[in-house]
């Protein structure tokens, strides 16, 4: 593992994508600061794509403005600073009323630096639920003086990332919420946290605060707020300890037994999830991202190809059990990396790992269905330079919510074929430099393919990539995509199909060492070389089936500064956009609008939520609509017709907080310990967001 930088000191410029020494230790283990894993010789989709943006600029740039719209409607949370009123944008007002797209017709939210989430005028919102409330029965009050792993497995999880609303039939106003946690923050949660020496209770405390949440919550409909109903029969506590299936090709082999699990079919814990998605069947779907993390001394090329160290873990879990200790559980690592199912309306399912999906630090793994009802799920791999996958099912959903229906539709993951993405753009190479300037067609667009890795059946699993047998394929799979030529993108997030249009929008958050050294150069489809800002992507499959080979991309948006000539917003005016910075969730509300969060955003504002158009005249125009705490991220965004939801993940973080120096005083003010939540907000008069 490489070395840890400095906690106290460090100045988080120093730190890819604008974030703090703090959030690369706890958050990924410091995955910016590793040699790039991937050393394959495999094109560089930031090459292909930094050349359109410049060109496009050059061609539009009549007024390059940094939007100001105003944010006074927001405010701070129990004692939180409050943002300052911003002079609203004149641009796209009608009659007094701001203007936009259809679902976007709200007064932007200025660039700002306030310890609260700012939300536009006309809005409120409330805190639904806080890392360690109580939601099973028995489970005390959260205080953060007498934290127990007993208790903590009974309440509310830490730092959230996916969040899904379902319904709940026959129980009206009420709406089941689940939640993944995607990692801890051990100095903001323990007073006193030696990091070089943690306890077991603190440990076991952090395995019990991974993994999932199930919570039913209760809406108020004169106001829109959502509250958590406690002891209700379907929540329930997923952990790092909880037992999973691991199902699909792998399942079985001997590149997963280990002492414990000599059948290779029984997994304790999930960790580190990310973004996911919601089945049509009526499951979530959850990634295993940063995984390699939390595994020690590993000495093996495929485990470095992953960014597994070789020296000790930031948390020393392997001073507590053995499996995560690379050198005695050689095998453990491998059951880590995969797309989690879990069925919220049965708490005494057994959530399931399934390998037919491919193993890598999946970001998303959100569904469509084909024309014939075979799912097909898009996933990304969040690393520098490398890839996005989809896998496309061969069994087809069935009808109905019965416990028969509902278990067989929970193997529609198991059986089916893997394919990762190789792109080709089409301008000449030589018009490509990496400055931004656009090739002489003036667009930056082109093909791609997607190639097989391997296909399950339930008799067996078949490779396509020469050299590599399918259960390696399956364990192995960024080695799988090298081989096989696929294209290097600037770390893919969150991946999602438009539930409106059918295209795909990618995710890419940003990537500070494109181009340097001796690192891939800028090609079509990746705009910039040091991409510190990140870009969207927009795919058309062939014939808008999801089960194509082949597919169209263009560029859709290239993050920064408008004022920057390399920034590009679907070709909407400059002026009247607001700026953004890594992309990281995706998500869509009713009208088809894109709705993007931020994680490290690099233009000397907090991080966010944005909405952006993706078609019609307005196609492009961007606005925010609400920024973040101190230190957090923006997770997990769920766009509903009344109502928007977010995941404030690790508010507080930066270089030198702790639970003695906060950093923030969200959500519940001076003198209390800053803690993970979910926000929902909601328009004060009542009607739906945006219109």
């Amino acid at each position: 593992m490489r070395k840890l930088l400095p906690l106290i000191g460090t100045p988080s410029g120093s730190h890819p994508g604008g974030r703090s020494a703090m959030t690369c230790r706890f958050r990924c283990g410091d995955a910016c600061f590793h040699d790039v894993p991937n050393t394959s010789a495999n094109a560089y989709v930031g090459d292909v794509i930094a050349g359109a943006l410049s060109r496009r600029s050059v061609m539009r740039a009549a007024a390059v403005v940094t939007v100001a719209a105003a944010g006074a409607g927001a405010v701070g949370v129990a004692g939180a600073p409050q943002a300052a009123a911003a002079t609203p944008a004149a641009a796209g007002t009608q009659k007094g009323r701001p203007g936009g797209a259809r679902g976007l017709r709200f007064t932007a939210v200025a660039p700002n630096t306030a310890d609260a989430v700012v939300v536009p005028d006309g809005y409120g919102q409330n805190v639904v639920i806080r890392w360690g409330e109580p939601i099973l029965r028995g489970a005390p009050a959260f205080d953060p003086e007498k934290q127990t792993a007993k208790a903590q497995a009974g309440q509310f999880g830490y730092n959230c990332d996916f969040l899904a609303l379902l319904p709940l039939p026959g129980e009206r106003g009420r709406q089941l919420l689940v939640a993944n946690h995607e990692y801890t923050d051990e100095v903001l949660m323990f007073r006193g946290y030696d990091s070089a020496n943690p306890t077991r209770e603190q440990v076991e405390i952090a395995w019990a605060a991974h993994g999932l949440s199930a919570v039913v919550v209760e809406e108020d409909r004169r106001t829109g707020k959502l509250t958590p109903v406690p002891r209700h029969h379907l929540n329930r506590r997923v952990t790092a300890t909880t037992e999973f299936r691991l199902t699909g090709p792998v399942a079985g082999s001997d590149l997963v037994k280990t002492s414990a699990d000599p059948t290779g079919t029984k997994v304790h814990g999930t960790l580190n999830n990310c973004s996911g998605g919601v089945t049509p069947w009526g499951t979530t779907l959850h990634g295993e991202e940063n995984f390699n993390q939390y595994f020690a001394n590993s000495s093996r090329a495929t485990d470095k190809r992953y960014g597994i160290g070789t020296g000790a873990t930031e948390r020393k879990w392997e001073r507590f059990d053995q499996r995560f200790d690379v050198a005695r559980e050689p095998n453990e690592v491998h059951r880590f990396g995969y797309v989690v199912e879990f069925d919220p309306y049965d708490p005494t399912s057994t959530p399931r790992k399934h390998t037919a999906l491919g193993r890598f630090k999946h970001e998303a793994a959100t569904v469509r269905l084909t024309a014939d009802g075979r799912p097909v799920v898009y996933s990304g791999d969040d690393e520098r330079f490398d890839y996005f996958y989809k896998f496309v099912g061969s069994k087809r959903m069935k009808k109905g919510s019965s416990r028969a229906v509902r278990e067989y539709n929970m193997t529609l993951l198991d059986e089916g074929t893997l394919y990762v993405a190789k792109l080709t753009g089409d301008s000449p190479a030589i018009e490509i430099d990496g400055t931004g300037t656009l090739p002489a067609d003036g667009e930056f667009d082109g093909s791609g393919e997607w190639i097989p890795l391997a296909t399950a059946t339930a008799k067996g699993a078949v490779s396509h990539v020469e050299g590599m047998t399918a259960e390696e394929v399956f364990v192995f799979t960024r080695l799988a995509g090298d081989k096989v030529g696929a294209t290097k993108m600037d770390r893919p997030e969150d991946i999602e199909p438009n539930p409106v249009t059918g295209k795909v929008y990618v995710a890419l958050t940003n990537n500070s060492n494109r181009g340097v050294g001796t690192n891939a150069k800028a090609d079509e489809a990746n705009p910039r070389h040091a991409n510190k800002h990140g870009h969207v992507l927009e795919l058309t499959e062939r014939w808008n089936r999801p089960e194509s080979t082949r597919f169209a991309w263009s560029l859709f948006l290239v993050a920064g500064d408008p004022e920057d000539p390399a920034t590009y917003f679907a070709g909407f005016p400059k002026d009247r956009v607001s700026p953004i910075s890594c992309p990281d969730n995706v998500a869509f509300d009713p009208y088809g609008n894109l709705w993007i969060s931020t994680d490290g955003a690099q233009l000397g504002s907090h991080d966010g939520l944005f909405g952006v158009a993706t078609r019609g005249p307005r196609r492009g125009e961007l606005k925010q609509f609400l920024t973040v705490p101190n230190g957090a991220e923006t997770c997990g965004p769920i766009i509903q017709d009344r109502r928007v939801l977010v995941a404030v993940q690790h508010p507080g973080e930066i270089d030198g907080a702790s639970v003695e120096k906060p950093a923030s005083t969200w959500p519940d003010g001076p003198g209390k310990i800053v803690r993970p939540a979910v926000v929902a907000v909601w328009r004060t008069d009542g009607r739906d967001i945006g219109v």
